[in-house]
């Protein structure tokens, strides 16, 4: 029996550690707060937001904190996710946005799109949403946003990389960062993507960039070999390949960095050239 009472003990210890809220939430005049929620983890997201669990996980994700605001029938619902890095939380906060939404200055980056606020600061992607219409409502769910990223540290800053795409065509809050199997291909991970409308033709830049010039040539042999080339050692490259996942891509590298457009047929050549040249400067 005793036995059996420090097991149970022992347990109910692991328990709260495992759901303890570790994130404080701030109060919100006039709401009630609730933060009595299970802390989700990487084993068990999926209880949560069942099959986008897998994007998450892709993005380092740690663990998400959950609170509830209620006034009468009206409630906000917060969702704290913490990832592994600032370039992870940008990452995640990229797949889910739409340059449709308003944008606006909160953390990083953030925007608004029908009772819903999301943004991204430091290691972590803020959600907060409201089914109701009223006002007011709209008024706390955003003052919410702002206090919560009070509370929250971390780099306000966009990731860095961002800055390297050519100005010309691309499309606004569109950018990304793609942590895995970049085109399809597990061999290319950690790229940020931007889109482009040139005139009639659109494609898309991808941009890695790696510790060391042999890590950048390494990428570029596995990607040339998977398209049936094999060169010969280069610290440097300019190529057009028929990818089997993609068509034609553009691949440049140069150093730490990779370029690489797609989209473009093997007539545009001299629109790749533009565009990758400028980024390998």
């Amino acid at each position: 029996m005793k036995r059996r009472l420090v097991i149970c003990f022992m347990f109910s210890l692991f328990i709260g550690t495992t759901f303890a809220q570790d994130i404080a939430f701030p109060d919100l005049p006039g709401y009630k707060r609730n933060t009595g929620f299970q802390v989700f983890g990487p084993d068990n997201l999926w209880d949560y937001i069942n099959g986008a669990a897998e994007n998450y996980l892709t993005y380092g994700f740690a663990d998400l904190h959950i609170a509830e605001y209620t006034k009468g029938k009206n409630v906000i619902k917060a969702e704290i996710y913490r990832h592994g890095d600032h370039l992870l939380a940008f990452g995640i906060y990229s797949t889910e946005r739409s340059s449709s939404f308003s944008f606006f200055k909160i953390g990083s980056q953030g925007y608004s799109s029908e009772g819903v606020v999301n943004f991204y600061k430091g290691n972590y992607y803020v959600k907060i949403r409201t089914f109701s219409k009223n006002e007011k409502v709209l008024q706390s769910l955003n003052a919410l946003a702002t206090s919560i990223e009070q509370v929250l540290d971390g780099k306000t800053d966009m990731p860095s990389a961002l800055s390297l795409f050519p100005a010309e065509g691309k499309k606004q809050n569109e950018e990304m960062y793609i942590n895995e199997s970049v085109l399809g291909h597990k061999f290319l991970n950690g790229a940020f993507k931007a889109n482009y409308e040139v005139g009639p033709d659109i494609f898309s830049l991808f941009i890695f960039e790696f510790r060391t010039p042999d890590d950048t040539w390494k990428a570029a042999r596995t990607w040339l070999t998977s398209a049936g080339i094999e060169p010969q050692e280069s610290a440097s490259g300019k190529y057009v390949i028929t990818d089997g996942y993609n068509g034609t891509i553009f691949l440049v590298w140069k150093e730490n960095r990779l370029v690489a457009i797609s989209g473009l047929s093997k007539d545009q050549a001299s629109i790749a050239d533009r565009y990758t040249s400028e980024v390998i400067r």
